[in-house]
């Protein structure tokens, strides 16, 4: 096992300039076979999800380092899409850098996402240290891995650790391709790949704020309405400024507040919330904001108040459907159980084979509480609801057919083939 530092090739320099990035951008182009990307965001420190650091990678085109804001609007990032689409991109966890590589302005055209790839592979652990471990025998040093990379200058250990990062990529792809060409699941990977680019944007949620931390100790309309007010003031102010709302102020204080009885300053500072996790200048600044903004809650109208449970944007969770729904937890038992072989089968995460969500929507038939005779209408129909929902050809004719036998069932598995079906399905999920 060899431990890495730094790249083979060094580090190079950062490119803040439009000739730097020009130069970058010719060199790639020159070079052979895929290009690797990978980004630096400043998550837990800023509002935004930006990248803050860009790392491009390609075989005889060299290694390169970008700093994304001072090019955030370079002509030149259309360039950098031309030579991206003569070739295939090779990503470690893209659905977590796409949305920032995309406000910048690159776009890939052809993926090859290597923490997905392994999972589909079977691999135990997907993590990209672990991956390197196990396939290419190398360790890398994941100190810096939670700094804020919004600072400027960078540190150049920060520096190293980013582009080592994509200075493995394109080898770890290799491999990983050769455990899928293996196994035959090379071309289901791809389709996968695919399926997250051609994805939309997340719908943004109902009701975020109903997601505070310790939200589980409310019991009123009143507290909730609070919580809302003093979330939603945070948010604006956290947004307007780029700064993670967590830094601004505590989901603690937030629920400590909703569940006090204040009126003036120094009753809000002697909350013992208040005392442990105001400390910093910028935060004791807005001391008289959350003030003003609980007091305004305070009064609100019963009318304005929120209800207890908000307007859900997905099914009925799945731990009360024994009880509402025993169709639909029939069906879920017997589909669960199944497929769980299947992934076994496969050597991959159930998830993987096909999402719970989409597993739980199928099941739940939007609560009809029916059972269906088993034919090739059936069949067809659970076809066609999979394809609108996302899953790859690949995943439709392993799956279909056994979630159309499961909307024939009306009993659900006995417990002692449930609790089997758990240990299947954690046996085959790759531990991280």
């Amino acid at each position: 096992m060899r431990a890495l530092l730094t790249p083979e090739q060094g580090t190079p320099e950062l490119v803040t300039t439009e000739k730097q990035f020009a130069e970058c951008i010719r060199q790639l182009g020159g070079g052979q076979g895929a290009i690797a990307i990978d980004a630096e965001r400043a998550s837990g420190f800023r509002y935004s999800s930006r990248a803050y650091l860009i790392q491009l990678f390609r075989r005889g085109g060299g290694l390169h380092l970008i700093d994304p804001i001072p090019l955030k609007d370079s002509p030149l990032i259309a360039d950098l899409n031309s030579v991206l689409g003569s070739c295939e991109t090779v990503i470690h966890a893209s659905t977590q850098d796409l949305p920032c590589l995309r406000e910048f302005g690159i776009n890939p055209t052809l993926l090859f996402d290597t923490e997905l790839g392994a999972r589909i592979a079977g691999c135990e652990r997907v993590g990209l240290g672990a991956l390197c471990e196990s396939l290419l025998e190398i360790s890398l040093a994941k100190e810096h891995s939670a700094v804020d990379w919004s600072i400027r200058p960078l540190e150049k250990e920060w520096l190293d650790y980013a582009a080592l990062d994509v200075a493995v990529l394109l080898d770890l792809k290799d491999e990983i391709s050769k455990l899928l060409e293996g196994q035959g699941k090379l071309k289901w990977a791809m389709q996968d790949f695919a399926a997250i680019l051609k994805a939309p944007p997340p719908k943004p949620r109902n009701e975020p704020w109903r997601r505070t931390s310790g939200m589980h100790e409310i019991k009123s309309r009143y507290q909730l309405a609070i919580i809302r007010e003093l979330w939603n003031k945070r948010d604006s102010i956290a947004s307007e400024i780029d700064l993670a709302p967590g830094r601004l102020l505590s989901d603690y204080v937030i629920i400590a507040l909703a569940k006090s009885q204040i009126k003036t300053r120094a009753e809000f500072l002697k909350i013992p919330e208040v005392k442990a996790r105001v400390r910093n200048e910028l935060q004791k600044s807005y001391i008289d904001t959350w003030l003003e903004t609980y007091l305004a809650a305070s009064n609100l109208k019963e009318s304005d108040w929120p209800q207890l449970r908000g307007k859900s944007d997905s099914l009925p969770p799945a731990k009360i459907w024994k009880i509402k729904y025993p169709l639909a937890h029939a069906h879920l038992s017997h589909a669960k159980h199944n497929l769980a072989a299947v992934a076994a089968e496969l050597a991959m995460p159930l998830e993987n084979l096909l999402t719970p969500e989409l597993v739980r929507k199928i099941c739940f038939d939007d609560g009809k509480e029916r059972v269906l005779e088993l034919n090739e209408r059936v069949i067809a129909a659970t076809q066609t609801q999979l394809r609108l929902n996302g899953a790859r050809e690949w995943q439709i004719e392993k799956c279909a057919a056994i979630l159309s036998a499961a909307l024939a069932e009306s009993e659900p598995l006995p417990p002692v083939q449930e609790a089997e079906q758990s240990e299947t399905a954690e046996s085959s999920t790759p531990i991280e």
